[in-house]
């Protein structure tokens, strides 16, 4: 059958949609990818989204208003109970990292739609991204001694050739762990959904009493639909409440 054919992982392809060519410094291509416009859009909603939230001044606040003021309350309490009430400089930062990303997911399940976060360069260059800035905030506020973080305190003297290496590879994850979680779940889930809709829409074609029967499997792909909206929201927060425990442990060595 003819939908068998086409691979589920073809919705991952990054593909240019415009490509120009330059004589200009010897040879120069400029083209647009399908994840560099929905990078583009992904910006540019949350702009919008945060535009149509905006009160004006009015004394009612609008649905979006109290959504976005949801979201706002929510993202600075995770801020709050993970890197602390002194430490909210960081909160815009952990905010627009949120929104980025639930609007990244969200907009992926659009159908035709492509997940930025699917990019295995997007998710593990904003996880090396954090590591590196991480890592350099450690170091500027702490010098030599945020080295002491890969030495357990209390640990013996003979354990420490043994544990430091240990504590250096666990912390060098970090780099990849959050990226990798990430891709992980948004191209499993989107990759089900495809291999279902797949089977789905020839069963809807082939007669009046197997469309009525493929009702039952198409409620479950329904409902998977709603958790894989219900996971872009856990994604997105899952994320920024890592990138807040890696800000932490940086600002307090624990």
């Amino acid at each position: 059958m003819a939908f068998l054919i086409h691979s589920p992982l073809e919705q991952f392809e990054v593909t240019s949609l415009i490509s120009l060519n330059l004589p200009v410094l010897g040879y120069i291509n400029l083209s647009l990818t399908n994840l560099g416009l929905y990078t583009i859009l992904t910006v540019y909603l949350v702009l919008a989204l945060h535009i149509m939230g905006s009160n004006n001044k009015q004394l009612i606040p609008s649905r979006w208003s109290i959504s976005l003021e949801s979201s706002f309350a929510s993202v600075h309490g995770l801020v709050k109970s993970q890197i602390g009430a002194a430490n909210e400089m960081y909160l815009p930062f952990i905010y627009s990292l949120f929104f980025f990303i639930l609007i990244a997911n969200l907009s992926g399940n659009v159908p035709y739609g492509f997940t930025v976060a699917t990019s295995i360069m997007v998710s593990i260059g904003l996880s090396m991204t954090i590591f590196i800035g991480v890592t350099i905030l450690g170091l500027r506020l702490h010098k030599v001694h945020f080295f002491s973080f890969f030495v357990p305190s209390g640990t013996p003297l003979g354990l420490v050739p043994l544990l430091v290496p240990i504590e250096l590879i666990s912390y060098l994850a970090r780099a990849f762990s959050l990226g990798v979680r990430l891709f992980a779940n948004t191209v499993a889930g989107h990759t089900l959904l495809k291999i279902l809709s797949g089977f789905l829409a020839p069963m809807f074609t082939s007669g009046a009493i197997t469309a009525v029967i493929t009702l039952i499997p198409f409620s479950i792909f329904i409902a998977l639909i709603g958790l894989e909206i219900a996971v872009s929201f856990i994604q997105a927060y899952v994320f920024c409440i890592l990138t807040a425990s890696y800000l932490k442990d940086a600002i307090d060595l624990h």
